[in-house]
């Protein structure tokens, strides 16, 4: 994985957008976790698109800067009470799927979304905006 995809504001902005549509003719949701810190950009812009008020956030890295942490390693701490079937659990990108596999036994009644997916992470993914090459993605928030 050597080649980078960059994503600019205003296209990450219309994708958000784009999943939040989406995500209108998937359900009906009332509360949104943010995975931090990736999730809180695409996580602002739904709870407008949509509506919803009830907004929490976890911290969970299962990075430790660019290595990848073992499974049992990951950190992770919520305090969202509640999570049922309107629960969104929102994140930047499904890369290898790892942070939601993890999430979703927490919280298996959650609809999962990303902005964007890559093959491997797309399977742990309910709902999502547009596939991604297996690249390096840079956010505009990175640059």
């Amino acid at each position: 994985m050597t080649k980078k995809i960059y994503i600019s504001w205003e296209d990450f902005h219309q994708h958000a957008k784009e999943l939040s549509q989406k995500l209108k003719a998937h359900g009906k949701y009332n509360k949104i976790i943010a995975v931090s810190r990736g999730g809180l950009i695409p996580a602002g812009i739904i709870a407008y698109e949509l509506d919803i008020r009830n907004n929490e956030a976890i911290n969970f890295s299962s990075y430790d800067n660019d290595e990848k942490r073992k499974t049992e390693d990951i950190e992770f701490e919520a305090h969202v009470g509640n999570v049922d079937e309107n629960t969104l659990v929102v994140d930047d990108l499904a890369d290898s799927g790892r942070t939601f596999e993890v999430l979703r036994k927490y919280y298996p009644k959650a609809t999962f979304v990303t902005v964007y997916a890559k093959e491997k992470g797309a399977s742990q993914v309910d709902v999502y905006a547009e596939d991604k090459p297996d690249e390096w993605i840079v956010f505009p928030w990175d640059i």
